[in-house]
């Protein structure tokens, strides 16, 4: 007896249409009003500019810089820093931070995707919450790698896929699935990506978990924040409709409950990253 075996060329993975994810993603920055979460964050930048030892003097770009909490921790240590976010909005925000404190911070438009510098022209790169975001994720990492000079340090904080972050994320996903094929923002909050991704242009990455605290009055005063202020969750809501958003309601003060460690009625969430610096070769 014969056998026939039929062979078939392995399923081909869904590709995302990352120019349309773009647009998305730049509707839901734009929209809301992220300065008002995005200030809270300042602790971040701070300390990401301690880890990579920044100097005066230094050229720094900060990619995806958002309302510029980097931008700023990075100024204040005398360094000369470009401030770059593809929301001008946003970048307006910073740059009204910057003026407020009397730094000299260079501002600019530009999509992480297609930095418009040369090669090698920044002792140090960094983003906070911002790269990770980039629908064309090695396109953005090998961005970041060509305009560090060799020996400079590129620096990013990114939310992991088990915090609080990457679980609102996630129980967002449930609702309201991602585009097929789309890789999660969380992944640059994993050492295996990080390895992966700028392993072969690094002489060193050192990693850290950290945590940032979020701290509302009530669970319900978190969500009315995020849902009124954080573009991607204000889009979230607007998508699902009533009874959607009445399900996604629930879901996030249980996730917020889940978290929370203040012990009564106020939000004290936790809410891991990893703190990365890179060397580049």
């Amino acid at each position: 007896m014969t056998t026939i075996i039929e062979c078939f060329p392995p399923a081909e993975k869904p590709v995302p249409d990352l120019k349309a994810l773009k647009t998305k993603q730049q509707a839901a920055w734009s929209s809301g009003d992220y300065a008002v979460i995005g200030t809270t964050l300042q602790i971040v930048g701070e300390n990401l500019a301690e880890s990579m030892d920044l100097r005066a003097g230094q050229t720094v770009l900060d990619v995806a810089a958002a309302n510029g909490n980097a931008t700023l921790a990075a100024a204040r240590r005398g360094c000369e820093v470009t401030s770059t976010d593809y929301v001008e909005s946003l970048l307006a925000r910073a740059r009204r931070r910057a003026e407020a404190e009397g730094l000299q911070v260079r501002f600019k438009i530009a999509d992480a995707e297609n930095l418009p510098f040369a090669d090698a022209s920044f002792d140090a790169v960094i983003s906070t919450f911002g790269t990770m975001f980039s629908p064309d994720q090695d396109r953005t990492a090998a961005e970041l790698v060509r305009v560090t000079r060799p020996g400079g340090r590129i620096g990013l904080a990114n939310w992991t896929p088990e915090g609080f972050i990457g679980q609102l994320f996630k129980t967002i996903g449930k609702r309201l699935p991602p585009p097929t094929g789309a890789r999660s923002p969380a992944v640059w909050g994993t050492r295996g990506f990080l390895q992966s991704t700028f392993g072969a242009a690094a002489s060193a990455i050192a990693s850290e978990p950290r945590h940032f605290v979020f701290r509302y009055r009530s669970a319900q005063h978190f969500l009315d924040v995020f849902r009124t202020y954080y573009g991607p969750v204000l889009k979230a809501f607007e998508a699902l409709g009533e009874k959607g958003s009445e399900a996604l309601s629930s879901d996030i003060i249980e996730l917020v409950g889940r978290f929370n460690a203040s012990g009564d009625t106020t939000v004290v969430v936790p809410s891991e990253y990893l703190e990365v610096v890179v060397t580049k070769r």
